[in-house]
């Protein structure tokens, strides 16, 4: 079955059906919707949706339900001074991997002075190369700087001045993702072929705004709207760090569901409907040979059977007798004119209430690509 026959409800119900067996399946509408809008947010222009554009950030407190989908990017972290803005909007983003602190001579290097009274210049010295770069990089248009390495005091108050954000001490990979989004290059130094150093507007990356907030017990701080590549970033809140742990896991296990369907754009009906089927179509297939293949074949249709047959025993039913009810239903399907009994094919194991279901209707649905590959 097409995904477009189903539409964005059957995407949130493939989700829900995902996330059905694990502990957050009570709560599995609120985040199955959230899972799906990330998805489809970032869809490339070769019609791929990689799930690592989707990034996942934990926040310990609160319900689940505060949990939210933001349009951006989200860094554990604040400001490196106070006296920077809280929120600057058209950001010019320098995303830089060395350090802004006072200068020091390479090891082996030494400055033989005669006149102690030449010592303060060198002391002078070294903090102006400090402040000749972090003005290169305002001149070049930077508004919001990021640094995986430190940047002294002394050359915040460059950045304060001009009303500009930095940060420092980032991770290496929230760096490199960053700058694929938004377009920056990471610098890893300033020099270039003449021996001189500059800072290239080229270099720049670009987002829509950038914001610090309070969330919990941490400052977080929030990239949206970035114009190279489209990332989503997922809050979640939690009780507890195994909460909150076990929320990510699963939503990790969505995410990678949901790519399979919108990238394959196929989905089969769930809760055992696919093999049962199957084992009834080899079933009756081994019927029509008249060879020792007819025993492989009927071996693997009975097979087929255990993966229902484990639902059900799981679900605390009555595994023989529901299994007997859905090949009724099966049997009926393959080969009937009537459309009524054509929509048997869909019949699956409701566990709740230890019935035979349209899994169809009832949103029990999975990845068609999957199902393949299990069973090749």
């Amino acid at each position: 079955m097409k995904v477009e026959s189903l539409g964005k409800e059957g995407l949130i119900n493939v989700a829900k059906t995902s996330m059905s067996s694990k502990l957050i399946g009570s709560e599995s509408t609120l985040l199955a919707s959230m899972v799906v809008d990330a998805m489809m947010n970032i869809k490339t222009a070769d019609n791929k949706y990689p799930v690592k554009n989707v990034h996942i950030v934990k926040c310990h407190g609160q319900s689940l339900h505060e949990s939210r989908l933001v349009n951006g990017y989200i860094l554990e972290g604040a400001r490196a001074a106070q006296g920077m803005p809280l929120q600057i909007k058209g950001c010019k983003i320098a995303c830089i991997d060395f350090n802004l602190s006072k200068a020091k001579m390479q090891m082996g290097v030494q400055i033989l002075i005669d006149n102690p009274s030449e010592l303060e210049k060198v002391r002078l010295k070294e903090l102006d190369i400090t402040k000749q770069r972090c003005m290169r990089i305002l001149e070049s248009g930077a508004n919001v700087i990021m640094s995986s390495k430190g940047i002294d005091d002394f050359a915040l108050k460059y950045f304060v001045e001009k009303g500009c954000i930095a940060m420092r001490r980032v991770e290496k990979n929230n760096l490199r993702r960053i700058a694929e989004a938004s377009g920056a290059t990471i610098a890893l130094s300033m020099a270039d072929m003449e021996g001189d150093e500059k800072f290239e507007p080229a270099w720049l990356g670009t987002a829509d705004s950038c914001h610090e907030e309070r969330v919990g017990d941490f400052d977080y701080f929030f990239i949206e709207g970035f114009k190279q590549a489209k990332t989503q970033t997922i809050l979640i809140r939690g009780a507890n760090e195994f909460m909150i742990a076990e929320i990510e896991r699963s939503m990790h296990d969505a995410l990678c569901v949901v790519k399979r369907v919108l990238e394959s754009n196929t989905i089969v009906a769930g809760g055992g409907a696919v093999e049962c089927a199957l084992s009834v179509y080899l079933d009756n297939y081994a019927r029509s040979l008249g060879s020792r293949e007819q025993l492989a074949i009927a071996e693997f249709a009975d097979a087929l059977l255990i993966i229902p047959k484990t639902l059900a025993v799981n679900a605390t039913q009555d595994a023989t007798d529901l299994l007997a009810k859905m090949r009724v239903f099966h049997y009926a399907a393959q080969g009937a004119t009537d459309e009524k009994k054509k929509d048997y094919c869909y019949a699956g194991l409701d566990l709740v209430n230890g019935k035979i279901r349209n899994s169809i209707k009832a949103g029990v649905l999975e990845p068609a690509i999957s199902k393949i590959k299990s069973l090749k």
